[in-house]
């Protein structure tokens, strides 16, 4: 057999295996559920399915055209706050009205060489429309005129890495880099920033970098998110120090503890109004099916513990993590709260508060940003939905769609929500990373919303002994959403 036709037939073979391989990644796996089955507070969980090579449907961003707006829910209507931003993540209005908002993507990856991995995770990140040079600005959005968009525009500085989290009290402005916290001396209403201080390091980079952060409503303390380095800790534990957890920093006596742990990527933060508990929402493991594991958005008492990477849902077992697992981590592992759906990416979120102007029937809940999955067939998340809680502040029901028609039914995206806040004025606003487009959502005839009444637990004796008596367990916070209303 002549050469140039062995080197045909070799040319030939890799060309089958490479379409027999491109076959089997865009095949994956085919959900058998609904986001809804997946999804409330006691979601179906079906038996993993664990993949070698992940299920992959990307829905590629195309952008929305000049007149385009999201699908709002009956009774709300939505236009352009701001545009023309280049990716804008994380999202905060500041006391007097003005929302910052943080442009931003993953750090430049350093060292480690070509590999097969972060070749396809570049291919990916740059179909998703996440790819490219962060802009590293934290930017200033101001709507003087009170018309719904914001005419004036500033960047307050563009010195940053990677900058996530934004946070204000007291004259300081907190913004979380990938790598650190950063304190800048700020006044309301000032176009510029000052050098900032260095409040706290934190584990840079990793498979998530975003870092959010919220101020306690006494101000004298941060809660931090940091996401985990791998899917399942398969980079070792090692990686995993300083990752998939909250921090607390106290700002008094500048010492930071491990307020919740077993995380796999923490991300939108808030008090609950009921009472006053930090909850947050939590973005699971991959390659477990298109039907697993859910996201989800739940309580974090002092000290929680949820179980990754060896549990999820509290008890079921990821029988991939190599690491040993710690004893008796199924028992007091915690469940969440409320499943978010599967692969949905549950980015920021908010809890309803005073002032807000989304008409009753979104009066008392949560909204949650969901970006998106990459890895199910068919797409989940590329929406806002809402979560109703009763009046003891426990999540109930299914989500609700509050805004969606991000995703054409041509396997493409127009955007991708990302975060969410108050404006002053009571509308929700909603950042589109993909689409450079702040969203204003807003019930134009409802009335202002009145303050969530608070609930009280009663005051408890000294524990000395253990009992049994959940109370003792769990806190008067978290205690005081199961009791019987009085």
């Amino acid at each position: 057999m002549r050469t140039r036709t062995k080197v045909l037939i070799g040319v030939v073979i890799v060309i089958l295996l490479i379409a027999a391989a491109i076959f089997y990644v865009t095949r994956g796996d085919r959900a058998d559920l609904s986001v809804d089955e997946v999804a409330g507070t006691d979601p179906t969980l079906q038996e993993p399915d664990p993949e070698t090579i992940p299920t992959v449907k990307i829905a590629e961003p195309v952008g929305w055209g000049t007149n385009e707006v999201p699908v709002a829910a009956e009774g709300l209507t939505v236009g352009r706050f701001a545009e023309g931003l280049d990716h804008p993540r994380v999202i905060y209005t500041l006391p007097n009205g003005d929302v910052l908002v943080t442009l931003t993507r993953a750090p430049a990856s350093e060292g480690g060489g070509f590999s097969i991995t972060n070749f396809i995770a570049g291919l990916l990140f740059e179909q998703a429309g996440a790819a490219g040079v962060s802009p590293d600005e934290l930017v200033l959005l101001r709507d003087a005129d009170g018309d719904g968009r914001a005419e004036q525009r500033a960047t307050l500085t563009d010195e940053l890495a990677s900058p996530s989290g934004i946070a204000w009290g007291d004259g300081t402005l907190y913004v979380a880099n990938h790598d650190a916290v950063l304190a800048f001396p700020y006044e309301l209403g000032a176009t510029s920033l000052g050098s900032p201080r260095k409040v706290m390091d934190l584990a840079p980079g990793g498979n998530h970098w975003m870092r959010n952060l919220i101020l306690h409503p006494d101000g004298d303390r941060l809660y931090v998110a940091v996401g985990s380095a791998s899917n399942v800790g398969e980079k070792g534990m090692e990686a995993e120090e300083g990752r998939a957890l909250i921090w607390e920093y106290n700002l008094e006596t500048n010492r930071q503890r491990v307020f919740g742990a077993g995380l796999r990527n923490a991300n939108g933060l808030d008090f609950s109004p009921w009472s006053g508990e930090l909850w947050t929402t939590v973005n699971e493991r991959d390659m477990l099916g298109s039907d697993l594991v859910p996201d989800y958005l739940t309580n974090v008492p002092v000290g929680a513990q949820y179980g990754w990477p060896w549990v999820y849902w509290r008890d079921n077992i990821d029988e991939r993590v190599d690491a040993p697992m710690p004893a008796y981590l199924t028992e007091y592992a915690r469940r969440p709260e409320y499943a978010m759906g599967p692969h949905v990416a549950a980015l920021g979120f908010v809890f309803s508060e005073e002032g807000a102007r989304m008409g009753p029937q979104f009066g008392s809940g949560a909204f949650v940003a969901r970006h998106g999955s990459w890895n199910r067939k068919p797409a989940s998340g590329y929406d806002v939905v809402y979560v109703a809680f009763d009046a003891r502040g426990n999540p109930q029901g299914k989500p609700v769609p509050v805004l969606t028609g991000f995703l054409t039914g041509e396997g493409t995206t127009r955007g991708r929500p990302t975060w969410v806040d108050w404006a002053e004025d009571g509308a929700l606003l909603v950042s589109d990373d993909t689409a450079g487009i702040i969203w204003r959502v807003i019930a134009p005839n409802a009335q202002p919303a009145a303050a969530i009444e608070r609930r009280q637990a009663r005051s408890l004796p000294p524990q000395r002994e253990l009992t049994g008596d959940l109370r003792a367990t769990f806190g008067d916070d978290d205690y005081a959403r199961e009791e019987p209303a009085q």
